[in-house]
């Protein structure tokens, strides 16, 4: 094989090593970046897996929402209409944030306990996080309850 047709093969398999290498990056980057949404009883029956991070979505319980004078450490219960599970969330939370409105929390498992790095609550009277209103109307069918707002209450 001639000098030039050896630089130039040597070029061409060191583009091919740095893309595929980037690749790689971009790939395992946006693999760690991913947070899939459970509801609490997909939680409880193992769906969420060993993930690590993960987002949980469903309905602030009413009466359960507690924090104590003078801290940021906020504690209340996700339901899906099925299941309830604790949240602690150490922060300010959302001013829409309240009891039997949607939120979507971002965070790990820590024992039983679901424990909460960012809460994300609607933003008005009828939006509920598209994923959210579809969990939640399965449940709705599945314990024949009419759902509040029907499909509009989705959009």
């Amino acid at each position: 094989m001639n000098p030039t047709r050896r630089r130039r093969l040597l070029w061409v398999l060191g583009l091919v090593a740095a893309a595929g290498l980037a690749t790689a990056l971009v790939a395992t980057a946006l693999q760690r970046n991913i947070a899939y949404l459970y509801t609490p009883s997909e939680v409880l029956r193992g769906e969420a897996g060993g993930q690590a991070r993960f987002r949980l979505g469903g309905m602030v319980a009413g009466g359960s929402f507690q924090r104590a004078p003078g801290s940021l450490d906020a504690h209340f219960q996700v339901t899906d209409g099925d299941a309830l599970m604790p949240v602690k969330y150490t922060g300010i939370l959302p001013d829409l944030f309240r009891e039997k409105q949607a939120v979507v929390a971002t965070g790990r498992m820590q024992g039983d306990t679901f424990v909460a790095e960012e809460i994300l609550a609607k933003h008005d009277e009828t939006y509920v996080p598209k994923e959210v209103a579809d969990k939640m109307g399965q449940a709705h069918k599945k314990h024949d309850v009419a759902a509040p707002g029907g499909k509009e209450a989705a959009r």
